[in-house]
């Protein structure tokens, strides 16, 4: 499962350090529909278009399905026994949710957004 920031950073990283078979999520549709709307300039705007174009045509998004609401719940759990507040990682969470309940590892550039979640997600840094 590729996190978002892995999805956008794409081709600046290298492919040996990728899955083989990648996996998106309707999470990272959903940011990058929001990257499109916040775009600050006409050039800016094409280029998350394009990419949000190649998202949409690349791959079949996994959902934020009931199970993964439910290990959801237990990531929640996790981050604030990990001494952090869930409700700004509210997205990184769901991907990770997802990511979990397809049994997925996550690629990430940004691990830190995943500590305390070892027990429930793979987290793989990229």
């Amino acid at each position: 499962m590729l996190d978002t920031n892995v999805f956008i950073d794409l081709p600046k990283l290298d492919e040996f350090a990728l899955p083989e078979v990648s996996a998106l999520t309707t999470i990272t549709l959903a940011e990058l529909q929001h990257g499109v709307a916040v775009a600050q300039d006409a050039e800016e705007h094409d280029v998350r278009n394009k990419r949000l174009g190649a998202a949409i045509v690349g791959y079949a998004p996994l959902p934020f399905d009931r199970q993964a609401s439910t290990r959801y719940g237990s990531l929640i759990r996790l981050t604030i026994e990990a001494g952090r507040d869930p409700r700004s990682r509210k997205f990184d969470l769901m991907i990770a949710a997802i990511a979990s309940s397809n049994d997925l590892p996550l690629y990430t550039r940004n691990p830190k957004d995943f500590v305390g979640l070892e027990s429930l997600v793979e987290v793989i840094e990229v």
